[in-house]
């Protein structure tokens, strides 16, 4: 069963509490800087008795669960925006924690008008739908169809007319081109990591690939027709991994020099090297080569399938997270 985003457990709880007629809050962080724990994006449903997400955890947390609770226990629906420092020595809005980061939390306690709208979420993040998610200090909780595709992921505008923003469903693509045993583990681990998951392979009725549930698309395509399969973006990574060095070679002639965020390619620093040989002899340029990553996987000395994909899944952590 292919993974679901990240804040659909979220969303059920709310929706299954308002249908109920429970109350319940969103936690929200709304913007984040430094090594804070809760990232922009990161959501919490709280009710009185049940829990789903995260927005950092620790002492932080807590802090904003039970107040969430207070608030709702008492009947009070007003909206609370707070900044956290996660510093000791910060002169307010101290958080508990000494991270050095900060973030923005809000807490929205969700009503009965709220829940047409929650359950068009659930639907979206299910469908994986176009769609924004918008709260904020004069509209309250709104969804917006098609959204402009060129929008941030994430935007949040403050002040007293505070709004914000986000695209729903997964953010990160990674398409892995290659369905064999390492594709299969690797589908595995990135099942954890909140991305969208695409494997193809050339070979028909391939039994790893059959056997694939964790990907959320599967292909048999023609290598030829690699770029038109792969589109181009700042969120697309691309792990190249065919059954062999001609296939490899053919995939990469078809996508080197593409934007991607991440194009890489398993094999030995042999193999490698080669595939930079023949690519430099066909005319790409020098620039365009070095960019592809290779041999790829941090160097822990994998030897396994899934030791492989393990390394190779820290260094897609890795590429998401630099600048």
């Amino acid at each position: 069963m292919p993974a679901s985003p990240r804040d659909l457990p979220v969303w059920a709880l709310a929706v299954a509490s308002l249908r109920a007629g429970t109350p319940v809050a969103l936690l929200c962080v709304v913007h984040s800087s430094g090594s804070s724990p809760g990232r922009q994006g990161f959501k919490m449903a709280v009710t009185a008795t049940a829990l789903a997400g995260s927005i950092g955890g620790g002492i932080m947390e807590h802090k904003f669960v039970e107040l969430a609770r207070q608030r709702l226990l008492a009947g009070n629906f007003q909206p609370v925006l707070r900044p956290q420092i996660h510093r000791r020595d910060a002169p307010a809005d101290r958080s508990g924690m000494m991270c050095s980061g900060e973030q923005e939390v809000l807490l929205w306690p969700l009503t009965a008008a709220d829940l047409p709208v929650a359950e068009g979420i659930v639907a979206a993040l299910a469908l994986g739908n176009n769609t924004q998610l918008q709260l904020s200090a004069d509209g309250g909780l709104q969804l917006q169809h098609s959204p402009d595709p060129a929008a941030a992921f994430y935007d949040y505008q403050p002040g007293a007319a505070w709004c914000y923003r986000e695209q729903l469903g997964f953010r990160d693509h990674v398409i892995i081109v290659g369905a064999g045993h390492v594709s299969l583990a690797l589908s595995n681990t990135l099942a954890l990591l909140d991305f969208e998951l695409t494997v193809l392979d050339d070979r028909p009725g391939l039994p790893t690939l059959e056997a694939n549930q964790a990907a959320h698309h599967r292909r048999v395509i023609s290598y030829e027709q690699a770029a038109q399969e792969i589109l181009p973006g700042p969120h697309q990574y691309v792990v190249v991994m065919t059954v062999g060095y001609r296939t490899d070679a053919e995939v990469l002639r078809h996508l080197l020099g593409h934007p991607y965020r991440y194009l890489g390619v398993m094999g030995s620093a042999a193999k490698v090297a080669e595939l930079r040989r023949g690519l430099l002899a066909q005319g790409f340029s020098a620039a365009a080569v070095a960019r592809l990553r290779g041999p790829i996987g941090l160097p822990i000395r994998s030897q396994t399938p899934e030791e492989i994909a393990i390394s190779i899944a820290a260094e897609l952590i890795q590429a998401r997270h630099s600048g």
